[in-house]
């Protein structure tokens, strides 16, 4: 079923100022996962130097091979500086050509933030 990849994180309910998230649904194509590994390793260490990255996680199922990444950021500001950055656009461009069957990104504003724990 669905995998765990959990990255850094924070309490929900917590007072948190505004933010967003980037959410990425992906369909991997067929491969044997070595080169995505690597450049996966490298987004996910650089997405972390961005000032105004929060946290993300992120799931996918090993038989649909469909996936989600949420990701979380203080301003639209750093969302742009994420996506423009050169190796994030190399990232982008391989993503298309060798990757991923289809993706879809939005951008959306956190308007509340709540749960539950027991």
């Amino acid at each position: 079923m669905w995998a765990n990849l959990w990255a850094c994180g924070q309490k929900r309910g917590q007072n948190v100022p505004m933010s967003y998230v980037v959410i990425f649904r992906s369909t991997r194509k067929l491969d044997d996962g070595q080169l995505y590994s690597e450049w996966s390793e490298k987004m996910e260490n650089l997405v972390k130097t961005i000032d105004g990255y929060e946290h993300h996680f992120g799931f996918r199922d090993a038989i649909s091979r469909d996936g989600v990444t949420v990701s979380y950021f203080t301003s639209l500001e750093a969302i742009s500086q994420w996506k423009n950055l050169d190796e994030h656009k190399m990232a982008q461009q391989l993503g298309r050509d060798s990757f991923y069957e289809e993706y879809s990104v939005q951008v959306c504003e956190v308007l509340r933030d709540y749960g539950f724990e027991t």
